[in-house]
């Protein structure tokens, strides 16, 4: 087997086949969600919390001026938390990752037979040959940096070109979740007096929300429209009831 076959062969196909087996190729969806997913799902936060933080004051019958400066704090406030603690949740993972990624550059510069062996196990683990996986191993350990990309891929499961940033997942953060703050924050606003049309604005986003959130899911649109629809409903639902409760008793 050639040079260029032994790199072939770890995805399964060698360059001597041709023909329909080696045209194959099949389009996977993204399985992480990509941004849709933190997006979405942030949205869905500052929606679910923020409407039911309204229909709980609501519930207690006070002004509706007052329902807006808790909607409002209640954005303010739940968007700056979620920035913060995606902030530090990313950059600490991602200067995990890093240390990480140090330690074994220092590894493939100070043991670089070492660690060349290592690649080569891994890969006869996975089902190569003895001879093959060190020829594999061999080839890939050319490049300096091109194995230390390797090694950290398949030992740590990171990317070193291809880290999180903790400013985009905290940005993002912010924007989805105020977004979905604000629209039971909006008919008041506008003028409303009543619940009812932050309700029904909020029933149409968590409607909404869910079925997008089944484009990284097997799930149909209108299943996960209803399941954020009834979740989120109830939410608000026992937190309007506590208002009612407290607000009746007079506390």
């Amino acid at each position: 087997m050639t040079s260029e076959e032994s790199v072939s062969a770890v995805d399964g196909v060698t360059a001597s086949e041709s023909g329909p087996r080696a045209e194959i190729h099949h389009e996977h969806r993204d399985v992480t969600g990509g941004w849709l997913r933190p997006a979405v799902f942030g949205a869905m936060d500052g929606l679910v919390s923020n409407f039911a933080l309204i229909a709980g004051v609501s519930g207690g019958r006070v002004h509706h001026q007052v329902i807006v400066l808790t909607g409002l704090a209640g954005l303010a406030a739940g968007a700056f938390s979620m920035a913060a603690g995606e902030y530090i949740s990313v950059a600490s993972q991602a200067e995990l990752a890093q240390a990480e990624i140090e330690v074994e550059r220092r590894e493939l510069q100070h043991s670089p037979e070492a660690e060349e062996l290592e690649l080569a196990q891994l890969y006869e683990a996975r089902g190569l040959s003895a001879e093959l996986a060190k020829e594999v191993a061999r080839q890939l350990s050319r490049d300096p940096e091109e194995a230390l990309g390797i090694h950290a891929r398949e030992e740590l499961g990171v990317d070193p070109d291809d880290l999180p940033s903790p400013l985009l997942a905290a940005g993002s953060s912010f924007l989805s979740f105020a977004v979905g703050a604000f629209l039971p924050v909006l008919p008041y606003l506008l003028g409303a007096t009543s619940l009812w049309p932050a309700a029904v604005l909020a029933a149409l986003g968590l409607f909404g929300a869910g079925a997008l959130v089944s484009r990284v899911t097997a799930r149909s649109w209108w299943y996960g429209g209803l399941r954020q629809l009834i979740l989120g409903g109830a939410a608000a639902a026992i937190t309007f009831a506590v208002g009612s409760l407290i607000g009746s008793s007079g506390v």
